[in-house]
């Protein structure tokens, strides 16, 4: 059954889909397809933050350094992700950011895999703007 099979290089074939390897927005026929969770190799340039918190999330996250220097934060609580290996777990309910305090390799396991929490470019404005959408609204910031 080769068509059940993938083969891929993470550095590669992340960066054809914002860091995203596996989850429900790749194609059904894919067996990179999943309802029930999602995987994320991110490459961050040193300073690179998140545009905007995640607030409502309905997902559990796992996120693991593979390289350099990683900061979560939390309410009320920042963890720094500072030797390859080190990772935070959180679950439903917890809003959350990120700011890469060195080039740094993360990835993010998140399940289960639902619609939302897409930080998107828009043109509109004059300049260019972030939008986050979530399943629910759009913030703009």
């Amino acid at each position: 059954m080769t068509d059940s099979v993938y083969v891929g290089n993470a550095g590669r074939d992340a960066a054809l889909d914002r860091g995203w390897l596996l989850g429900h927005f790749k194609d059904a026929s894919d067996p990179r397809h999943s309802k029930a969770v999602e995987i994320k190799w991110g490459v961050h340039p040193q300073g690179d933050e998140r545009a905007q918190w995640v607030t409502g999330e309905e997902r559990t996250a796992l996120l693991v350094l593979i390289s350099g220097r990683f900061r979560v934060e939390l309410p009320g609580r920042s963890v720094v992700l500072a030797q390859q290996g080190d990772y935070v777990v959180w679950g439903r309910g917890v809003d959350h950011s990120w700011f890469a305090e060195e080039e740094s390799v993360v990835l993010t396991v998140r399940w289960p895999s639902v619609p939302g929490y897409k930080v998107i470019e828009d043109d509109s404005v004059a300049g260019h703007s972030h939008s986050f959408r979530t399943a629910t609204s759009t913030v703009a910031s």
